[in-house]
C-alpha cells in the first residue's frame, strides 16, 4: 500500500486574463478549479497511471469540504485529517497575451499543536501499514520544521520506505531523520549540501555525501526537461527524459514521484522505476494547468525511453 501524506494540501483555482497590469479591475476567465498540494498530486498521479493509494491531508473550512468533494469526483483514496483552520486556496493566472504563468501560492493555515499531533496520530491509527509513505509538499505556518523527521520516527517500527520531496528546513530535518528516497531539485540540493554545486560531478559528490551521512538511500535529482540523475551507493547515471511539448510544468514534479512510487510498488527495479517516474513527468507537461499525467502518454513515453535504452546498448 502507498499512503501520501499532506499537512499543506489547497484547492487550487486557475483563470486566464489578457494582460495583467497594475492598478486595475482585471476581469478574469471562468475560474477552474483542482485539488493541489504535493501528497495530493502525488495520489492523484498514481490513480491516473491506474494505481492505488491513500491520500492522507489535513482538512479544515469550505475549501477542506470541496477539496473532498473533488477528490471523491476523481475517485482518488483519501482520508481527511481535521483541523481547526481553513485550508488554502492558490490561484494561478495565464495572461493569454504572452502566455505568462502567475502563481501565487498562500501560506496555509496556522497550525496549532493539536493539528500537527493529530496528523502524527491518524497516520500511525492506519489499519493497514503501508509500504511507500510520500512526505510532500510544503509545511504550514505553526506547523515545527522537523514535522516530516517526526513522521519518519513514527512509522520506523512499519519498516516502509519514506519517500521525501519538500523544500528548505523542512527538507533538511527530514534527511537527518534518515529516508529511503530524497528528490531534490538542483537548488534543494545546494540547501541540503550547504554550498553551490555546479555540474553533473558535484551534484554526483553531494548527493553521495548525503547517502555516506546515513540521511537517505537514494537521492533522485530532477533535472526538468532533462529527466534526473540517479545516485545511489552502486553509482551515479543521467536518466534522460523524452522530448515532448510543454504547455504546464505544474504537477510535474508531483507526476515524477507518483510515476515513482507506484512502479517501486509494483515490484520494478529502482532504475526502471525512475524512468518510468520520468515518462510520468513528462507526460504531465503536456497537459493544461494541474491535469497532471496521463497514463497512456506515460506509457507511451516509457516505451520511447526503453527504446533509446536499447539502442544505446547496440
Amino acid at each position: 500500500m502507498i499512503v501520501t501524506l499532506t499537512v499543506n494540501p489547497s484547492v487550487d483555482a486557475s483563470t486566464g486574463i489578457d494582460r495583467v497590469v497594475p492598478d486595475h479591475k482585471l476581469r478574469c476567465r471562468e475560474a477552474s478549479y483542482k485539488p493541489g498540494g504535493g501528497g495530493v498530486n502525488v495520489s492523484r498521479a498514481i490513480h491516473r497511471l491506474g494505481g492505488e493509494s491513500l491520500a492522507l491531508y489535513a482538512s479544515g473550512g469550505l475549501h477542506g469540504q470541496l477539496l473532498h468533494e473533488m477528490l471523491e469526483q476523481e475517485g482518488v483514496g483519501h482520508q481527511e485529517i481535521p483541523i481547526s483552520g481553513q485550508t488554502r486556496e492558490n490561484l494561478i493566472v495565464v495572461e493569454e497575451s504572452t502566455g505568462q504563468q502567475f502563481r501565487f501560492d498562500m501560506p496555509g493555515p496556522h497550525f496549532i499543536e493539536g493539528d500537527w499531533q493529530q496528523c502524527l496520530e491518524q497516520l500511525k491509527s492506519l489499519g493497514e501499514k503501508p509500504t511507500y509513505i510520500v512526505a510532500s509538499g510544503s509545511l504550514p505556518p505553526g506547523c515545527p520544521a522537523d514535522f516530516y523527521g517526526r513522521v519518519i520516527e513514527a512509522v520506523k517500527p512499519w519498516q516502509a520506505r519514506v519517500i521525501v520531496d519538500t523544500s528548505g528546513e523542512a527538507l533538511q530535518k527530514a534527511a537527518d531523520a534518515g529516508v529511503y528516497l530524497l528528490k531534490p531539485n538542483a537548488r534543494e540540493l545546494e540547501e541540503l549540501a550547504g554550498h553551490s554545486i555546479a555540474g553533473d560531478a558535484e551534484v554526483r559528490a553531494a548527493a553521495l555525501e548525503l547517502i555516506e551521512q546515513g540521511r537517505t538511500e537514494v537521492v533522485v535529482v530532477s533535472l526538468g526537461g532533462e529527466g534526473a540523475l540517479l545516485i545511489t551507493r552502486e553509482g551515479c547515471e543521467h536518466l534522460k527524459a523524452p522530448e515532448v511539448p510543454v504547455l504546464s510544468v505544474v504537477g510535474a514534479g508531483d507526476s515524477l514521484v507518483g510515476g515513482l512510487v507506484y512502479s517501486l510498488e509494483r515490484g520494478w527495479p529502482l532504475r526502471r522505476a525512475v524512468q518510468f517516474g520520468i515518462a510520468s513527468g513528462a507526460a504531465a507537461v503536456m497537459n493544461p494547468e494541474r491535469q497532471l499525467c496521463k497514463r497512456e502518454d506515460a506509457e507511451r513515453l516509457f516505451k520511447q525511453i526503453e527504446a533509446a535504452d536499447a539502442e544505446s546498448l547496440k
